[in-house]
């Protein structure tokens, strides 16, 4: 398979898990569902969740990097990250808290983001 394709897929997956991991626990908490749970359960679970993220994106790093034979520099692996995590964490937030709304001024900041990895990828 492609590795820029692999690299990216994997890196979706992982967004998913990181952001399950880090925000998950306030929509469980938003409906009732963990508002009683210690800290440290809470802390344990973010970071099974977390462990899963790990597992794909270091394969995504190390697939992805142009240093292991990958199609991508160091610094577009980073900023295609950063384009994927906020892409997934916008998603997230409209699906798992009631509520949340997308602005103008956060559109805009996605825009430049993107605009961030086509610069990037200039030569």
């Amino acid at each position: 398979m492609n590795a820029s394709i692999t690299t990216v897929g994997l890196l979706v997956v992982s967004n998913i898990f990181m952001t399950l991991a880090w925000y998950g626990h306030l929509s469980l908490n938003n409906r009732g569902i963990s508002a009683s749970w210690p800290l440290y359960v809470i802390i344990l679970m973010s970071w099974g969740i977390a462990l899963l993220e790990y597992c794909f994106q270091v394969p995504a790093n190390r697939i992805g990097y142009e240093g292991n034979g990958g199609p991508f520099s160091l610094i577009q692996l980073k900023v295609m990250q950063e384009v994927i995590t906020l892409v997934v964490f916008v998603i997230f937030s409209l699906i798992a808290f009631e509520g949340f709304q997308l602005r103008w001024n956060h559109i805009l900041a996605f825009v430049l983001l993107v605009a961030a990895v086509y610069l990037v990828f200039m030569k």
